[in-house]
């Protein structure tokens, strides 16, 4: 019996070895570092780099000490975007040093690691099969190569390496397949000074450092500068951090400034007091949030250890007040009883488990929404996310790009935030269709009003928008909210207007001195019974906010209070005569200018 089974055994491997000797697919492959544009994401100095996949620009290596500078060859917090359609990805790549280490695994020294999102902005984990040697592989199969909404296929995010340096790495794709390489992202990154936590020990792959976690969290860049053991506010490092106008500033480098590093209590308060100086002499009004010392999992009972925490955690309380006494403005601080780690967190007493670095990210991405004023709620209209949805007309992520430079160009005095009904409508940037620009030239133009409508917009990502930076950078006159539609199908009246709710918070917050006017839901066919109540409910909801309410899509029911179809295209998108109806039914809700006033007076 021994031997049939030894007999199987090999039978099947032949059988293994068969089939993939006979896997005839071609790939494309594809090198990010010879892309037209850049698309490696992480880098504070992309155009200063030694190597590629460096994290530190060249100058530095004759300022920082060498095993910082040989440590900033580590890809940590780096990632690639693209977007494809296919039911496979093969990732294959080099790198420099030893694939693992005793107390962390290859998949998350060396490993790379791959996340996509859907078209409805949900983030979605690709499993790989992996082969380390001189060349790595990944390979990801049977994926669904599509959403239900396109063929245009989904975005992907590839994590490189938290404790190795790519020598070279290659994306492959079979022949024919949809690839698309994305540049990296416009919003301002999160900094992170910090120290071997920080960089990803000891997570079992990329994606599971607690800065990739919080970069999903927060969907916003985020540039990974900690050093393992190095991580000490060391000025050579402070001085270059302000070279990047980041959103905000994490100092997190207090475990690598315990007594035991050789430091005296005066020399880590100088550090942590010098550090936060020289920020805000550079970035004067960029938040800059410190962290305390996490603790150890065993400082429950060893007492030495416990002091070491302890003892550098009151000398940052301590550097934080006096900063605060003279003056330093958004200045926050993390404490160790927020972070709130327990004893089966760490791998060795020091260094986080995934479920560590996942407490982490937790008490990270809590903090950070209150800095940046970024709150979510219970209910999926107030969770904000991106979308995919109406990838066959127009990209969403261009057209988020195209919004926030137009606005630098020449900003809008007028903000018209929307789904389809907007974008469609007219105006700029330009859309792929316009089915109502006389009305918008006629009506809207005059008044500087900027189009922010996005097709197949729900609450949630007009939310996510102005959580990133369309509101940003200058003073509106008001801002037009007209979204809700496309939520119907998938939330109550109460989800609905919550959402509405978190979004003119969100508004008041980045356009302070701008009038609000929030628009009721236009009616659709077989839609208009309960849109006629939601819209009594927003009205109620825009007296409580303290915004101007108004309802025009009333102008568009008959008497038995159906639609007039005569003014729609599909039951949903006005026509052009729509349009202008819509239009004179908002003229006197929008504000005017000086001009209009004098012409009227």
């Amino acid at each position: 019996m021994l031997r049939n089974l030894l007999l199987f055994f090999l039978f099947a491997g032949y059988q293994s070895l068969t089939v993939s000797a006979q896997d005839t697919t071609q790939y494309a492959w594809w090198n990010p570092v010879q892309n037209s544009f850049p698309v490696i994401e992480g880098q504070g100095w992309s155009k200063e780099l030694q190597s590629p996949y460096d994290r530190l620009p060249a100058r530095s290596e004759k300022e920082v000490r060498k095993p910082v500078w040989d440590l900033s060859h580590n890809s940590a917090g780096l990632l690639i975007r693209f977007k494809a359609s296919t039911d496979q990805i093969t990732i294959r790549y080099a790198v420099t040093s030893r694939h693992a280490m005793p107390h962390m695994p290859a998949t998350g020294v060396s490993g790379v690691d791959l996340y996509a999102l859907d078209s409805d902005g949900n983030w979605r984990w690709c499993t790989g099969k992996y082969s380390f040697g001189d060349t790595i592989q990944y390979r990801f199969t049977n994926l669904e190569p599509n959403d239900q909404y396109h063929k245009k296929g989904r975005e992907y995010r590839l994590y490189l390496p938290l404790y190795n340096s790519v020598k070279w790495l290659e994306v492959g794709v079979p022949q024919g397949a949809s690839f698309t390489p994305l540049p990296t992202r416009i919003e301002k990154p999160i900094v992170v000074y910090g120290t071997s936590i920080a960089q990803g020990a000891c997570a079992s792959r990329p994606g599971m450092a607690w800065t990739a976690i919080l970069g999903r969290k927060l969907d916003r860049p985020l540039i990974n500068l900690a050093f393992s053991g190095n991580g000490r506010l060391e000025k050579e490092i402070v001085q270059l951090l302000p070279d990047i106008d980041a959103k905000l500033y994490v100092l997190d480098c207090l475990p690598n400034l315990v007594a035991s590093v050789g430091l005296t209590p005066e020399e880590i308060k100088n550090r942590i007091l010098e550090s936060v100086r020289t920020l805000r002499q550079k970035r004067p009004s960029t938040p800059i949030l410190l962290v305390e010392h996490a603790g150890y999992s065993d400082g429950a009972l060893n007492l030495t250890r416990r002091r070491y925490y302890t003892d550098a955690n009151e000398l940052m309380r301590q550097a934080f007040a006096q900063l605060k006494t003279e003056g330093v403005n958004q200045l926050y601080l993390l404490p160790y009883s927020s972070i709130n780690l327990g004893m089966d967190d760490m791998v060795d007493g020091t260094h986080p488990t995934d479920l560590g670095m996942q407490h982490y990210a937790d008490a990270y991405e809590t903090m950070i929404r209150s800095i940046l004023n970024e709150p979510v709620g219970p209910y999926t209209t107030t969770k904000p996310c991106t979308q995919f949805r109406d990838a066959a007309i127009y990209d969403w992520e261009t057209r988020h790009r195209d919004m926030i430079a137009l606005a630098k160009t020449k900003a809008p005095r007028i903000v018209f935030l929307g789904n389809s009904i907007t974008h469609y409508w007219g105006g700029q940037p330009q859309a792929p269709i316009s089915r109502g620009s006389d009305s918008w030239n006629s009506v809207l133009a005059p008044l500087g009003t900027q189009n922010f409508g996005y097709g197949w917009d729900r609450i949630e990502n007009v939310l996510w928008r102005v959580y990133h930076d369309e509101l940003d950078g200058y003073a509106a006159a008001q801002v037009v909210i007209m979204i809700g539609t496309n939520n119907l199908q998938w939330n109550s009246d109460t989800e609905i207007i919550e959402g509405l709710k978190f979004l003119v918070n969100a508004i008041k917050t980045r356009q302070p001195s701008a009038s609000i006017l929030l628009l009721g839901i236009l009616p659709r066919r077989q839609g208009e019974p309960r849109i006629q109540e939601l819209n009594k409910g927003i009205a109620q909801a825009s007296g409580q906010l303290n915004v101007t309410f108004a309802n025009p899509g009333s102008v568009f029911l008959k008497g038995d209070g159906k639609i007039d179809e005569s003014f729609f295209t599909d039951g949903l998108h006005p026509n052009a005569e729509g349009y202008q109806k819509l239009a004179n039914q908002l003229a006197p809700f929008l504000k005017p200018t000086e001009q209009t006033n004098k012409a009227r007076r």
